[in-house]
């Protein structure tokens, strides 16, 4: 019998003046970037809750405490591939992922393929099992008035 289990992610983040905008562990060229003690990368912070959520682990707060200096300005690439190590050791196969970007500005389409790519290599997946999508929040709330930008993600694992 095939077991299979889910989880939810989302993250949030301030946007900052004279920070990098890495997203997927990609920068985007911007005048702004997010705010945050790591690098701020929504998106992979976001599926890094999806995975432990799925292994009913936590959250990302648990493992990787914005009070350790440790993780100040750490890679988030570092944080998803301690999830997908917790969930290969404990027999699970990441079956796809998908992730919803929210961002008022800039446009991030042309940024959606080397994202896709490098999720799908930190995972060890092929690219078709990545989902990478962008909205903006049609100006509405802190995202859609520039003050802010959240990622969702969801993962599914299978044994």
């Amino acid at each position: 019998m095939t077991a299979i289990r889910t989880g939810l992610g989302w993250d949030n983040h301030r946007i900052a003046e004279g920070r990098p905008l890495i997203l997927g562990g990609i920068h985007v060229p911007c005048e702004f970037g997010l705010d945050g003690h790591s690098d701020a990368d929504i998106l992979l912070h976001a599926l890094t809750d999806a995975l432990l959520g799925a292994l009913a682990l936590g959250d990302i707060g648990m493992h990787f405490p914005d009070t350790d200096p440790q993780w100040k300005g750490a890679s988030s690439d570092r944080f998803l591939a301690h999830a997908a190590a917790l969930a290969r050791e404990r027999g699970w196969t990441i079956s796809n992922v998908d992730t919803t970007v929210i961002l008022q500005r800039p446009k991030l389409k042309e940024f959606r393929e080397p994202i896709r790519a490098n999720v799908a290599r930190l995972l060890e997946m092929e690219l078709d099992q990545v989902s990478v999508k962008f909205k903006t929040a049609e100006k509405v709330g802190p995202v859609g008035e520039g003050k802010s930008a959240e990622a969702q993600a969801i993962a599914t694992l299978i044994r």
